[in-house]
Protein backbone atom coordinates (compact mmCIF):
# COMPACT_ATOMS: atom_id res chain seq x y z
CA UNK A 1 0.00 0.00 0.00
CA UNK A 2 1.36 3.46 -0.91
CA UNK A 3 2.28 5.71 1.97
CA UNK A 4 -0.26 8.46 2.65
CA UNK A 5 1.45 11.83 3.04
CA UNK A 6 -0.30 14.72 4.74
CA UNK A 7 -0.32 17.77 2.47
CA UNK A 8 1.22 20.66 4.35
CA UNK A 9 1.45 24.41 3.83
CA UNK A 10 5.21 25.01 3.83
CA UNK A 11 6.62 28.53 4.13
CA UNK A 12 10.07 29.02 2.60
CA UNK A 13 12.09 31.76 0.95
CA UNK A 14 13.58 31.55 -2.55
CA UNK A 15 17.27 31.41 -1.65
CA UNK A 16 18.88 28.73 -3.83
CA UNK A 17 16.89 28.30 -7.02
CA UNK A 18 18.19 24.87 -8.04
CA UNK A 19 17.69 23.37 -4.57
CA UNK A 20 14.18 24.85 -4.37
CA UNK A 21 13.33 23.46 -7.81
CA UNK A 22 13.78 19.99 -6.36
CA UNK A 23 12.21 20.74 -2.97
CA UNK A 24 8.93 22.08 -4.38
CA UNK A 25 8.46 18.93 -6.42
CA UNK A 26 7.15 17.34 -3.23
CA UNK A 27 3.45 16.75 -2.45
CA UNK A 28 2.93 19.93 -0.43
CA UNK A 29 1.76 23.51 -1.01
CA UNK A 30 4.71 25.90 -0.84
CA UNK A 31 4.35 29.56 0.18
CA UNK A 32 7.09 31.83 -1.18
CA UNK A 33 7.21 35.43 0.18
CA UNK A 34 7.21 38.41 -2.17
CA UNK A 35 8.06 42.02 -1.34
CA UNK A 36 7.94 45.11 -3.54
CA UNK A 37 11.14 45.31 -5.51
CA UNK A 38 12.03 41.67 -4.88
CA UNK A 39 15.47 41.34 -3.32
CA UNK A 40 16.82 38.60 -1.04
CA UNK A 41 13.85 38.59 1.35
CA UNK A 42 11.03 38.47 -1.17
CA UNK A 43 12.00 37.53 -4.71
CA UNK A 44 9.13 35.06 -5.17
CA UNK A 45 9.46 32.46 -7.91
CA UNK A 46 11.46 34.74 -10.25
CA UNK A 47 9.61 33.21 -13.18
CA UNK A 48 10.63 29.64 -12.35
CA UNK A 49 8.30 26.79 -13.19
CA UNK A 50 7.13 25.82 -9.70
CA UNK A 51 3.44 24.89 -10.08
CA UNK A 52 3.03 23.89 -6.44
CA UNK A 53 4.55 27.14 -5.13
CA UNK A 54 2.39 30.19 -4.46
CA UNK A 55 3.83 33.69 -4.28
CA UNK A 56 2.46 35.45 -1.19
CA UNK A 57 2.98 39.16 -0.44
CA UNK A 58 4.70 39.53 2.93
CA UNK A 59 1.76 41.49 4.33
CA UNK A 60 -0.63 38.62 3.61
CA UNK A 61 1.38 35.79 5.15
CA UNK A 62 -0.59 35.86 8.43
CA UNK A 63 -3.69 34.73 6.50
CA UNK A 64 -2.03 31.70 4.91
CA UNK A 65 -1.75 29.54 8.05
CA UNK A 66 1.45 27.61 7.20
CA UNK A 67 2.02 24.35 9.05
CA UNK A 68 5.82 24.61 9.04
CA UNK A 69 8.54 27.07 8.06
CA UNK A 70 11.72 25.99 6.32
CA UNK A 71 14.45 28.46 7.25
CA UNK A 72 17.66 28.92 5.28
CA UNK A 73 19.21 32.10 6.75
CA UNK A 74 19.34 33.34 10.36
CA UNK A 75 17.49 36.55 9.45
CA UNK A 76 14.43 34.53 8.45
CA UNK A 77 13.72 33.73 12.09
CA UNK A 78 12.96 37.39 12.81
CA UNK A 79 11.13 37.80 9.50
CA UNK A 80 8.84 34.92 10.45
CA UNK A 81 8.09 36.59 13.78
CA UNK A 82 7.29 39.92 12.10
CA UNK A 83 5.44 38.71 9.03
CA UNK A 84 3.67 35.69 10.49
CA UNK A 85 3.34 36.78 14.11
CA UNK A 86 4.64 33.38 15.29
CA UNK A 87 7.99 32.38 16.76
CA UNK A 88 9.74 29.60 14.77
CA UNK A 89 10.41 26.49 16.82
CA UNK A 90 8.06 27.58 19.58
CA UNK A 91 4.82 28.75 18.00
CA UNK A 92 5.25 27.16 14.59
CA UNK A 93 7.30 24.06 13.70
CA UNK A 94 10.52 24.97 11.92
CA UNK A 95 13.49 23.36 10.19
CA UNK A 96 16.72 25.13 9.27
CA UNK A 97 18.45 24.05 6.04
CA UNK A 98 22.19 24.73 6.10
CA UNK A 99 23.45 24.98 2.53
CA UNK A 100 26.98 26.20 3.22
CA UNK A 101 30.35 25.15 4.55
CA UNK A 102 31.29 26.92 7.82
CA UNK A 103 33.09 30.25 7.68
CA UNK A 104 35.41 31.75 8.64
CA UNK A 105 36.92 28.67 10.31
CA UNK A 106 36.63 25.19 8.85
CA UNK A 107 36.12 23.19 12.04
CA UNK A 108 35.51 25.65 14.86
CA UNK A 109 32.74 27.92 13.52
CA UNK A 110 29.63 27.61 15.68
CA UNK A 111 26.33 27.40 13.86
CA UNK A 112 23.89 30.32 14.41
CA UNK A 113 21.32 27.82 15.76
CA UNK A 114 23.79 25.84 17.87
CA UNK A 115 22.22 26.97 21.14
CA UNK A 116 18.65 26.05 20.16
CA UNK A 117 17.17 22.59 20.62
CA UNK A 118 13.78 23.49 19.16
CA UNK A 119 14.81 23.97 15.51
CA UNK A 120 16.56 21.00 13.87
CA UNK A 121 19.39 21.74 11.42
CA UNK A 122 19.38 19.83 8.16
CA UNK A 123 22.71 19.80 6.33
CA UNK A 124 22.86 19.16 2.59
CA UNK A 125 26.12 17.18 2.85
CA UNK A 126 27.75 14.92 5.43
CA UNK A 127 30.89 17.03 5.13
CA UNK A 128 29.04 20.16 6.25
CA UNK A 129 27.45 18.24 9.11
CA UNK A 130 30.89 17.13 10.24
CA UNK A 131 32.57 20.53 10.01
CA UNK A 132 29.97 22.82 11.60
CA UNK A 133 29.83 23.07 15.41
CA UNK A 134 26.11 22.30 15.75
CA UNK A 135 25.97 22.62 19.55
CA UNK A 136 22.76 21.23 21.08
CA UNK A 137 20.69 21.54 17.91
CA UNK A 138 19.18 18.30 16.57
CA UNK A 139 20.85 17.54 13.23
CA UNK A 140 20.43 15.36 10.17
CA UNK A 141 21.62 15.19 6.57
CA UNK A 142 19.46 15.17 3.44
CA UNK A 143 21.74 14.90 0.40
CA UNK A 144 20.79 16.77 -2.75
CA UNK A 145 18.27 15.38 -5.19
CA UNK A 146 18.22 16.48 -8.81
CA UNK A 147 15.37 16.81 -11.30
CA UNK A 148 16.91 14.66 -14.02
CA UNK A 149 17.61 16.75 -17.14
CA UNK A 150 18.36 13.60 -19.14
CA UNK A 151 21.53 12.29 -20.76
CA UNK A 152 21.98 15.27 -23.07
CA UNK A 153 25.77 15.00 -23.42
CA UNK A 154 27.24 15.27 -26.91
CA UNK A 155 30.69 16.70 -26.07
CA UNK A 156 30.88 18.04 -29.61
CA UNK A 157 32.62 21.25 -28.50
CA UNK A 158 36.17 20.36 -27.32
CA UNK A 159 36.11 22.87 -24.47
CA UNK A 160 35.89 22.62 -20.72
CA UNK A 161 32.89 24.20 -19.02
CA UNK A 162 32.73 25.70 -15.52
CA UNK A 163 29.75 27.19 -13.66
CA UNK A 164 30.78 29.81 -11.10
CA UNK A 165 28.60 32.62 -9.80
CA UNK A 166 30.52 35.84 -9.14
CA UNK A 167 33.90 34.30 -10.07
CA UNK A 168 35.84 37.55 -9.52
CA UNK A 169 34.45 38.32 -6.06
CA UNK A 170 34.54 34.75 -4.76
CA UNK A 171 38.02 34.10 -6.16
CA UNK A 172 39.90 31.41 -4.27
CA UNK A 173 36.77 30.10 -2.54
CA UNK A 174 35.37 28.91 -5.87
CA UNK A 175 38.80 28.23 -7.37
CA UNK A 176 38.33 30.86 -10.07
CA UNK A 177 42.09 31.47 -10.01
CA UNK A 178 42.68 27.86 -11.10
CA UNK A 179 40.93 28.41 -14.42
CA UNK A 180 44.18 29.89 -15.73
CA UNK A 181 45.96 26.59 -15.06
CA UNK A 182 43.31 24.61 -16.91
CA UNK A 183 43.33 27.11 -19.78
CA UNK A 184 46.96 26.17 -20.42
CA UNK A 185 45.60 22.75 -21.43
CA UNK A 186 42.50 23.81 -23.37
CA UNK A 187 39.76 26.41 -23.86
CA UNK A 188 37.18 27.00 -21.12
CA UNK A 189 33.64 28.36 -21.34
CA UNK A 190 32.51 29.99 -18.08
CA UNK A 191 28.85 30.38 -17.12
CA UNK A 192 27.19 32.00 -14.12
CA UNK A 193 26.35 35.37 -12.62
CA UNK A 194 29.17 37.78 -13.42
CA UNK A 195 30.93 35.34 -15.75
CA UNK A 196 31.09 37.89 -18.58
CA UNK A 197 33.25 40.16 -16.41
CA UNK A 198 35.82 37.50 -15.56
CA UNK A 199 39.38 37.92 -16.78
CA UNK A 200 42.29 35.59 -16.10
CA UNK A 201 44.85 36.79 -13.58
CA UNK A 202 47.76 35.63 -15.75
CA UNK A 203 48.44 34.67 -19.38
CA UNK A 204 46.83 31.45 -20.62
CA UNK A 205 47.52 29.21 -23.57
CA UNK A 206 43.82 29.02 -24.48
CA UNK A 207 40.92 31.43 -23.95
CA UNK A 208 38.62 31.57 -20.94
CA UNK A 209 35.35 32.81 -22.39
CA UNK A 210 32.88 34.34 -19.91
CA UNK A 211 29.47 33.64 -21.42
CA UNK A 212 26.92 34.62 -18.77
CA UNK A 213 23.99 33.37 -16.71
CA UNK A 214 21.41 31.20 -18.48
CA UNK A 215 18.00 29.80 -17.60
CA UNK A 216 18.44 26.24 -16.34
CA UNK A 217 17.10 24.32 -19.32
CA UNK A 218 19.12 26.35 -21.80
CA UNK A 219 22.17 26.07 -19.57
CA UNK A 220 21.95 22.28 -19.52
CA UNK A 221 21.95 22.17 -23.31
CA UNK A 222 24.98 24.47 -23.43
CA UNK A 223 26.85 22.42 -20.83
CA UNK A 224 26.14 19.12 -22.55
CA UNK A 225 27.76 20.31 -25.79
CA UNK A 226 31.10 20.87 -24.01
CA UNK A 227 33.55 18.01 -23.63
CA UNK A 228 34.43 18.19 -19.89
CA UNK A 229 32.92 19.65 -16.72
CA UNK A 230 35.40 21.48 -14.44
CA UNK A 231 34.67 21.74 -10.72
CA UNK A 232 37.24 24.05 -9.14
CA UNK A 233 35.65 24.90 -5.77
CA UNK A 234 38.03 24.86 -2.80
CA UNK A 235 35.57 25.62 -0.01
CA UNK A 236 31.93 25.60 -1.01
CA UNK A 237 29.19 23.11 -0.36
CA UNK A 238 28.59 20.45 -3.00
CA UNK A 239 27.59 22.46 -6.07
CA UNK A 240 24.34 21.40 -7.67
CA UNK A 241 25.86 22.24 -11.03
CA UNK A 242 28.34 19.39 -10.51
CA UNK A 243 25.51 16.93 -9.89
CA UNK A 244 23.58 18.33 -12.86
CA UNK A 245 26.64 17.82 -15.08
CA UNK A 246 26.87 14.22 -13.92
CA UNK A 247 23.17 13.70 -14.67
CA UNK A 248 23.83 15.10 -18.15
CA UNK A 249 26.45 12.30 -18.55
CA UNK A 250 29.45 14.63 -18.54
CA UNK A 251 32.95 13.53 -17.47
CA UNK A 252 34.20 15.43 -14.42
CA UNK A 253 37.54 16.98 -13.48
CA UNK A 254 37.22 18.12 -9.86
CA UNK A 255 39.21 19.22 -6.84
CA UNK A 256 39.20 16.59 -4.10
CA UNK A 257 37.65 18.95 -1.56
CA UNK A 258 34.56 19.02 0.66
CA UNK A 259 31.80 16.56 -0.40
CA UNK A 260 33.06 16.14 -3.96
CA UNK A 261 35.21 13.28 -2.67
CA UNK A 262 32.04 11.24 -2.05
CA UNK A 263 30.04 12.55 -4.99
CA UNK A 264 32.41 11.75 -7.86
CA UNK A 265 33.53 8.13 -8.28
CA UNK A 266 36.94 7.48 -9.90
CA UNK A 267 35.41 6.06 -13.07
CA UNK A 268 33.50 9.33 -13.66
CA UNK A 269 36.66 11.36 -14.27
CA UNK A 270 39.34 12.49 -11.87
CA UNK A 271 39.46 13.87 -8.33
CA UNK A 272 42.69 15.28 -6.95
CA UNK A 273 44.26 18.14 -5.03
CA UNK A 274 47.18 17.98 -7.49
CA UNK A 275 46.42 20.63 -10.10
CA UNK A 276 49.01 19.18 -12.48
CA UNK A 277 47.22 15.83 -12.44
CA UNK A 278 43.87 17.52 -12.97
CA UNK A 279 45.04 19.59 -15.91
CA UNK A 280 46.66 16.51 -17.50
CA UNK A 281 43.35 14.62 -17.29
CA UNK A 282 41.51 17.65 -18.62
CA UNK A 283 43.80 17.70 -21.66
CA UNK A 284 43.33 13.96 -22.15
CA UNK A 285 39.53 14.21 -22.11
CA UNK A 286 39.60 17.09 -24.59
CA UNK A 287 41.61 15.00 -27.04
CA UNK A 288 39.97 11.61 -26.36
CA UNK A 289 36.19 12.00 -26.88
CA UNK A 290 35.52 8.26 -26.53
CA UNK A 291 37.22 8.23 -23.13
CA UNK A 292 35.25 11.30 -22.09
CA UNK A 293 31.98 9.69 -23.15
CA UNK A 294 32.72 6.53 -21.18
CA UNK A 295 33.49 8.52 -18.01
CA UNK A 296 30.33 10.57 -18.51
CA UNK A 297 28.17 7.46 -18.61
CA UNK A 298 29.66 6.33 -15.31
CA UNK A 299 29.04 9.78 -13.84
CA UNK A 300 25.38 9.67 -14.83
CA UNK A 301 24.84 6.19 -13.44
CA UNK A 302 26.34 7.15 -10.08
CA UNK A 303 24.36 10.41 -9.90
CA UNK A 304 21.07 8.66 -10.64
CA UNK A 305 21.74 6.11 -7.90
CA UNK A 306 22.87 8.56 -5.22
CA UNK A 307 21.28 11.94 -6.04
CA UNK A 308 17.90 11.04 -7.45
CA UNK A 309 14.84 13.17 -6.77
CA UNK A 310 12.66 10.42 -5.27
CA UNK A 311 15.01 9.66 -2.36
CA UNK A 312 15.44 13.39 -1.67
CA UNK A 313 11.68 13.97 -1.47
CA UNK A 314 11.09 10.86 0.68
CA UNK A 315 13.64 12.06 3.22
CA UNK A 316 12.12 15.52 3.29
CA UNK A 317 8.58 14.20 3.68
CA UNK A 318 9.70 12.13 6.67
CA UNK A 319 11.45 15.12 8.27
CA UNK A 320 8.48 17.42 7.76
CA UNK A 321 6.11 14.85 9.24
CA UNK A 322 8.42 14.40 12.21
CA UNK A 323 8.74 18.09 13.00
CA UNK A 324 4.95 18.53 12.73
CA UNK A 325 4.47 15.76 15.30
Amino acid sequence: MAETIERLNVLLWHVHGSWTTSFVRGPHHYLVPVVDGGGPWGRGRCGRNWPSAEEVPAGELRDTEPDVVVLQRPEEIDLTRRWLGRDPGREIPAIYVEHNTPRPSAATTRHPLADRADIPIVHVTHFNHLMWDNGIAPTSVVPHGIVDPGALYTGEVPHGVALINEPKRRGRITGSDLLSDFAMAGPIDLYGIGAVDFTADRPTGHPIRGIGDFEQRALHREMAQRRVYLHTARWTSLGLSLLEAMHLAMPVVALATTEAVSAVPPEAGVLSSDVARLTAKFREFLHEPDLAELAGKAARQFALEHYGLDAFLRRWNSLLAEVIR
